[in-house]
């Protein structure tokens, strides 16, 4: 696939191919990756709602606190997509989402 060149761009960057943007993976950009505590996540859903690129994903997977706590959903981060802004840990109210420096 052949990206358009700047100047090869229509006015206001039009988008010509809706949904595009899964083809191309942004994850290599970040320089701080996200990691979310399992332990400390409520599951409250501020991270899936506030993530730009929809890379937090929710997932129907079930998971036990070492309290004995029972989720039904759990949260993760797709990390092909992930651009590490942080805007997840920065909303997170339990700080459940720390970010970390990427190791390349």
């Amino acid at each position: 696939m052949t990206l358009p060149k700047w100047y090869e761009m229509p006015l206001a960057g039009t988008i010509l191919e809706p949904g595009n943007t899964i083809k191309i993976k942004t994850g290599s950009w970040r320089t701080f990756k996200p990691i979310i505590d399992q332990e400390k996540c409520t599951r409250c859903r501020i991270c899936w709602v506030y993530c730009p690129e929809g890379s937090i994903l929710e997932l129907e997977k079930p998971y036990v606190t070492s309290k004995g706590k029972k989720f039904n959903i759990t949260y993760e981060i797709n990390y092909d997509y992930c651009k590490g802004c942080g805007i997840c840990a920065t909303e997170c109210p339990v700080k459940a989402i720390t970010l970390v420096r990427e190791e390349v």
